[in-house]
Order: structure tokens, then C-alpha cells, then sequence
């Protein structure tokens, strides 16, 4: 039986079925490459689609020297998923032999696209799963300088991983880091982004880091979106998908990463169609390349603050200043886990306490013991992949019993498992380290005794808290901040509607919303539907 990696391998080189072959040759011009050329850089935007004809191009690796990741030879493409959404290649391509190419422009290449399903099945085929090799293989054009200790650097990496961005790792005393460093004049000591070999990123953050990459969208004010999507959660992106795949221009802002809060599990087990499980950030990348292969557009990092209504449209501020016009609007920013009112709490965040529990994580567990807090199936899960790596988890709750608010097969696996303890009836009441987590103090309450751990990493998974404040004073919002939806004010528009016309909300963010994967997501499909009518008769 062929692996997962043979698979994968496979699909990197698959060769351009004949008919497909032929239809981008009536539609695009043969050109000539000759050895050497250089057909694209890191760093660049690559406005063209090549397939080769005869000959083989090399795919180099800037950041690790000019190596030669793979090569592509006669009847195989260029490219990888960036490419379809206007971002910076973060690998470079050039000519090993001599041979012909036929080129497209990307314009003219995603309107051949739309109109033929089959050409479109086979290069987001073969795209996709170039990108998930770069990232498996650490390959691409970004390196990150740091300390996997420093909480600024973590942060980074949970936008690369989580956005899948391809990028490498480096330790600050590395060889190829020293390298790095004089050859850009950088104190490598320090906290450090380099792309390619010689772009250093001033200020690195997420924001810095998606402009560089062209991951951040620059909307012009003239434009104006049939649906604006805020937040990338399961109910965001699915709305994306049907909304860009019936032919709506579709744009989704997100502040954080694909994914929402399903993107931080460590693996989803009651979602239909996957018997074995599959992580949530797998899940919505999944969604969210359905969503590009229609047309839809992602910016990130990118915040809503201010909405407001024009005679013609909706207008949504950014926090970056800029201004989103959008004929229609779905509010999918879903819910954020509450920060507990401890001491030093924030001080510790990146250091020892975390809100998500994925493979960057799990790396602070090893042979240590860790806390989770919460008693829902997102720290359920997440206990359940942490005790892979951690000595013993302990998982953490208030309430007498998790019966009512996680599913009973979770809740029976962690019963089970000898290297999970659940501690009901239970609060953490101090945090102490020196620059990082080192011990956890907590009180049970049925008992009236105190828990002292040795505790390398805390997991806040605990409460509900929307993201409405930025709608406040435009849309109904129930006692907790929940959005109200199929009011009385718009009940033509159907169950998803808000107070205000032309805005609708979905998933968790929604009040009285089931908080599960996959109602989000059909939300998410169905609420195009209300877009539609509401779009239709205004």
C-alpha cells in the first residue's frame, strides 16, 4: 500500500492530464527558457503560470544556501498555493536545462479555472500539496532566529503554523544563523526574521511578517465585496466556500489565524466523514483552500473595530486604518477562552500558559507536568494530546462534575488513560517562575486542600467570551455580548439575520448557538442563502 508520503510525492510531480495540456497551450504562449534563467525569486510575485513543456526547472531554497529542494521537469507545473492568491514565492525556480514553457498570466489563468472544474481540481491538487510539503519538510525562503523559549517568537510561529507558512527554525548559536546574521548585519542574539537571505524583517510580528509575504490584502476603497466574512472559524470559512462558489465576490478578515478557536484542537473525532480523527487546523485549511479554488480572498492578520452603514453599503474599519466596503456582511468571529483573574497571568502568557494546545505547545510538556483548565471537549482533546508528551496532565474544573459539558466518549478515554487526572471542585489560586512557568498552586474545594505542581505549561481553556465589541452599537446583543439574530426587525432575511440589514452572524459568536464544529459549519452554508435574498432585493 503507498504511504502518506509516497502519496504526497506523487501528487507534488503529477504530470498535466493531455486534454488539460492542451487546453492551457490554446490559451497561453510558448515561450523559450534557457539554462540558468531565473523564472521566479523569493520575494517576488509571480503574475505568470508556467507548465513546462520540455526541460526541468529547479526549485532553490534561498534560506539554507541555494539547495535544490526538488525539480520540475516536462509536462508539470510551477507553483504552489501562494501563487493563487497573490503572495510572495518563498522559493525560487530556475532553468537546470534548456527547454520551452507555456505561460499564462494569473488572470487570465483563474478565469480558465472557473470555467473548467477539471483544470481547477488538478492545480489546487498539486498546489496544495506542494504547500504541505514545504511545511512538513521546513522548506521556504523564512527563517525564524530565536530561542524557543522567547514568548515573542512563539507567537510568530503559532501565525506561521497555524496560517501554514512554511518556515525553518533556527537556534541563535546555528551555524547557518551565524551565517544569517553577518551576512545581513544582525545581532542574532536577538529575536530575528529573515526571508530569503537577505530581507530582514524591522519590528517582527505577524502584521510585518503577512505584509512581507503579501498575506494581508490591500482592498481599495472604490471596491466593493457582494460578502465580507469576519473571522476564519469553521462557520467563516464555510461560508466563504459557498459564498465565493456561487459567484459573490468574497473577502474574509481575520485577526489571528485560520481556524479560530477548532484550529488550536489537537484532533477532531465526532466530525462527520472523518472516522479516524483529524486536527481542526487540518479541517478549516481544507476549507479555506475550497475557498480559494472559488475565489475567495484571505487577509490576516486583520482586525474589525467599526462598522457603520453608507446609503449604498456597509463600511468595516480596520484596526490598520483601512476601510472594507461590503455589499453584505457575516460576523463569524466566534468566541475567545476567558483570562482568569490571576496574578502574573499575563506576564506568563507565551511562558508557560497558553490558549492553544497544538505540536508548538507540546513541545514545553515534555517530561513535565502540565494543567489544563476547562471542563469542554476543546481541553478534553487537548489533555488527551498532551498526555503524549507530558509526564501527567491534570485537568482542572470548578464544577463537581464534566458530564454536562464534554462528550462521553472524550470524557471516558481521559477517565482511562493512567496519565491523566481529572480535579473537580478545583481552582489554580497562584502562578510562580522566575521568566517562565515553574509551579502551580490550586485549592479543592470538596476537600479544602491545596495542589502544589511543579508545572512547565498551563492550557487555559475555560468560559466564553464573544468578540462583539467593535458591533456594539450597530447590531442587538444579548446580556453576555452574544449577537441576536432572527429579529423581528428583519425577519424576511431568515434565522441569521441581525437587528441591522444586510448583517448576519454564524457560529459561536451567534446567541443561543450550539458551540460545536459542525453546526458552525452549517451555519456557515446556509446563511448564503439569506445573503442571497437579502442581496437580491436591495
Amino acid at each position: 500500500m503507498e504511504g502518506a508520503d509516497d502519496q504526497l510525492e506523487h501528487l507534488i510531480a503529477k504530470p498535466v492530464p493531455d486534454d488539460l495540456k492542451q487546453l492551457l497551450l490554446d490559451h497561453g504562449s510558448v515561450r523559450e527558457m534557457e539554462a540558468g534563467d531565473c523564472l521566479f525569486d523569493v520575494g517576488e510575485y509571480m503574475l505568470e503560470f508556467y507548465l513546462i513543456l520540455d526541460g526541468e526547472v529547479e526549485i532553490l531554497d534561498r534560506s539554507d544556501g541555494d539547495d535544490v529542494s526538488f525539480t520540475v521537469g516536462s509536462n508539470q507545473i510551477l507553483g504552489e498555493l501562494g501563487f493563487l492568491q497573490y503572495q510572495a514565492a518563498v522559493l525560487a525556480g530556475q532553468a537546470k536545462t534548456a527547454g520551452h514553457l507555456v505561460a499564462l498570466p494569473l488572470v487570465k489563468l483563474k478565469a480558465l479555472m472557473s470555467a473548467v472544474p477539471e483544470l481547477s481540481d488538478y492545480i489546487i491538487t498539486v498546489f496544495s500539496a506542494r504547500r504541505r510539503n514545504l511545511v512538513k519538510s521546513s522548506l521556504g525562503g523564512l527563517n525564524i532566529i530565536a530561542s524557543d523559549q522567547d514568548a515573542r517568537a512563539l507567537r510568530m510561529l503559532e501565525f506561521a503554523s497555524r496560517n501554514k507558512i512554511p518556515y525553518r527554525l533556527l537556534d541563535p548559536k546555528s551555524d547557518r544563523a551565524q551565517e544569517l546574521g553577518a551576512k545581513c548585519n544582525i545581532d542574532v542574539s536577538e529575536f530575528s526574521v529573515v526571508f530569503g537571505d537577505s530581507q530582514v524583517l524591522e519590528n517582527p510580528s505577524p502584521a510585518s511578517l503577512a505584509k512581507t509575504l503579501g498575506i494581508s490584502l490591500k482592498v481599495e476603497e472604490t471596491c466593493v465585496a457582494d460578502l465580507v466574512v469576519v473571522g476564519a472559524g469553521p462557520g467563516g470559512v464555510a461560508a466563504a466556500v459557498y459564498g465565493a462558489s456561487e459567484g459573490l465576490s468574497t473577502i474574509v478578515v481575520e485577526d489571528t489565524a485560520i481556524g479560530g478557536q477548532a484550529g488550536t484542537s489537537s484532533r477532531i473525532e465526532n466530525y462527520m466523514g472523518f472516522p479516524t480523527g483529524i486536527s481542526g487546523a487540518d479541517l478549516i485549511w481544507r476549507g479555506e483552500v475550497q475557498a480559494i479554488k472559488f475565489g475567495a480572498k484571505f487577509t490576516m492578520p486583520l482586525r474589525a473595530v467599526g462598522l457603520r452603514r453608507t446609503s449604498d453599503y456597509l463600511e468595516i474599519t480596520c484596526n490598520d486604518g483601512s476601510i472594507i466596503n461590503a455589499r453584505s456582511l457575516v460576523v463569524a468571529t466566534g468566541v475567545q477562552y476567558r483570562r482568569l483573574p490571576l496574578a502574573r497571568l499575563e506576564e506568563l502568557e507565551g511562558a508557560g500558559v497558553y490558549y492553544a494546545a497544538t505540536e508548538l505547545e507540546a513541545r514545553f510538556c515534555k517530561n513535565s507536568e502540565v494543567v489544563v483548565i476547562g471542563g469542554g471537549n476543546s481541553a478534553g482533546q487537548a489533555a488527551m494530546f498532551l498526555s503524549r508528551y507530558a509526564r501527567h496532565v491534570h485537568i482542572m474544573v470548578r464544577g463537581t462534575s464534566m458530564a454536562a459539558s464534554m462528550s462521553h466518549y472524550l470524557l471516558s478515554r481521559l477517565e482511562q488513560d493512567p496519565k491523566v487526572t481529572i480535579h473537580t471542585s478545583t481552582q489554580v489560586t497562584e502562578l510562580s517562575g522566575d521568566t517562565r512557568l515553574q509551579h502551580v498552586t490550586a485549592h479543592n474545594a470538596a476537600t479544602d486542600q491545596a495542589i502544589d505542581l511543579e508545572c512547565t505549561a498551563m492550557f487555559v481553556m475555560v468560559g466564553a467570551v464573544p468578540n462583539t465589541a467593535w458591533l456594539k452599537d450597530f447590531v442587538a446583543l444579548d446580556e453576555k455580548g452574544f449577537v441576536i439574530t432572527g429579529t423581528s426587525e428583519c425577519p424576511s432575511q431568515g434565522p441569521f439575520a441581525t437587528s441591522c440589514p444586510g448583517v448576519f452572524a454564524v457560529g459561536d459568536v451567534r446567541s443561543g448557538s450550539v458551540k460545536r464544529v459542525a453546526s458552525a459549519v452549517g451555519e456557515g452554508s446556509v446563511v448564503v442563502s439569506n445573503v442571497h435574498q437579502y442581496l437580491a432585493n436591495s
